[in-house]
């Protein structure tokens, strides 16, 4: 498996990453899977904005990606300007194969290697698989966040984790 800079071609497999648990679960807050157009735009602003997205691919096929955004309004706010919040999906027939694992490390260095002092990961309350995740990687649960989400007609609490990058 190699751990590569997104392009294009990987937008398709982006998408179905993105939108996979979407109808079934609260891992992402939202109940309208991403069109292909959405993505598009998405990854053109990750790029103007020279936000790195790495895909894990694995002979040809992509098996998960990862991200980071600008924190609490980016630009408007430079003070933030030095921590950034990722995203990380993983195909659910990768899971325990090392993936994220992969995936975590290259978007940890890229931090390092760009002056990001702390990456910030939000996840659903629910999601305890991801939450051990993250803690073995280093983050720490620094808040939860009590009813701050809605989705199948039922509130969705939000903890989140950070992890403090150390500059290589």
């Amino acid at each position: 498996m190699l751990v590569r800079n997104a392009v294009v071609a990987d937008l398709p497999a982006i998408r179905e990453l993105f939108n996979a648990l979407i109808p079934t679960t609260t891992i992402a807050w939202r109940e309208e899977l991403a069109s292909a157009d959405e993505i598009a735009t998405w990854f053109a602003r990750q790029v103007d904005a020279n936000n790195p997205v790495f895909v894990a691919d694995d002979g040809g096929d992509v098996v998960g990606y990862t991200c980071w955004s600008a924190f609490r309004g980016g630009p408007r706010f430079p003070g933030y300007r030095h921590t950034a919040e990722l995203t990380i999906h993983v195909r659910g027939d990768q899971n325990g194969r090392g993936v994220g694992r992969a995936l975590m490390e290259a978007l940890v260095a890229e931090a390092a290697a760009r002056d990001i002092h702390v990456l910030v990961a939000g996840i659903d309350a629910d999601n305890v698989e991801s939450i051990a995740f993250h803690d073995a990687l280093g983050f720490i649960e620094v808040a939860r966040m009590k009813e701050v989400g809605y989705k199948f007609d039922r509130w969705l609490d939000l903890v989140l984790m950070q992890r403090m990058v150390i500059p290589i």
